[in-house]
């Protein structure tokens, strides 16, 4: 694994975590007719990283509910993909009609990530409104007009670069690192 730089420190990242909890809080509520969906793999990472969060606000008996989405076949290269796809298992048990979706996910790059996210998600039911969590946005590698409507930081990196959240789940020092080498060396 190629070494990176790490761009955001652990106490950074978790200061930032917790400001995104309360964000949710602010105009979640108390999840009434709300829900959290978290795309595989690294978007249910931070989903429950943020679910552990509003559980330490609001209290352990709030129902939040919560499904892992997997959109590897709803993804616009997934037949012209070089190595095969790594499939992970999709849990949504629960209609999404008339909710309120927040979807998350730990990096936004090209956008076509959650282009193939709301498309998976329509298979579900038909939500009333769906906001965007990312951790990272990449805004200037944009090619799609999506925007999150929640935010941890922005990083403008060059092209090849590779931007990583690093989770480390023994010790919660969870960090982002930017790479110069493409990810298939990271």
């Amino acid at each position: 694994m190629a070494s990176g730089r790490v761009i955001l420190s652990p106490e950074r990242f978790n200061l930032i975590l917790h400001r995104l909890a309360h964000q949710i809080i602010e105009n979640y509520n108390e999840f009434e007719d709300a829900c959290i969906v978290g795309i595989q793999e690294k978007g249910v990472k931070l989903s429950q990283e943020l679910i552990n969060l509003l559980k330490q606000e609001l209290g352990d008996k709030i129902n939040i509910p919560f499904g892992k989405l997997d959109i590897s076949f709803y993804r616009d290269d997934y037949r012209s993909r070089e190595k095969p796809i790594k499939v992970s298992p999709t849990d949504l048990e629960f209609s999404l009609d008339g909710k309120r979706v927040l979807l998350i996910d730990d990096v936004l790059y090209s956008g076509r990530t959650i282009q193939a996210a709301l498309s998976a998600l329509q298979d579900f039911g038909r939500p009333s409104k769906v906001d965007l969590l990312v951790m990272v946005d990449r805004r200037f590698n944009r090619e799609l007009p999506i925007k999150p409507n929640y935010l941890g930081i922005t990083v403008d990196a060059v092209d090849e670069a590779y931007v990583k959240v690093a989770w480390d789940d023994k010790r919660e020092k969870h960090k982002i690192q930017i790479f110069s080498a493409d990810k298939d060396n990271v």
